[in-house]
């Protein structure tokens, strides 16, 4: 049995995770990024971004610091806009 990918419940998922991630500065931080590519990307892209949001803490902030594009290759896009990322 074959189940249909929601986009909109990878939406929420991703909104929500991004949303609480237990500091403050990373809520902030990540929930604008997310908030700022969601709507423009594919199925794919989305999947890669829950990917993303699913990351742990400490591998986030590496990745703000220091773009390092090892990890997983399907990554690189969304990595590459979170690295270039400006919140403000």
């Amino acid at each position: 049995r074959i189940m249909k990918i929601n986009k909109d419940d990878i939406k929420k998922r991703i909104i929500y995770r991004a949303s609480y991630r237990g500091t403050k500065e990373l809520d902030l931080l990540i929930s604008s990024f997310v908030n700022t590519v969601i709507n423009d990307l594919n199925l794919d892209e989305l999947i890669q971004l829950e990917e993303f949001v699913n990351l742990d803490d400490q591998e986030i902030i590496k990745l703000n610091k220091n773009l390092k594009i090892d990890r997983n290759k399907d990554l690189n896009k969304i990595f590459k806009d979170f690295y270039n990322f400006k919140l403000f």
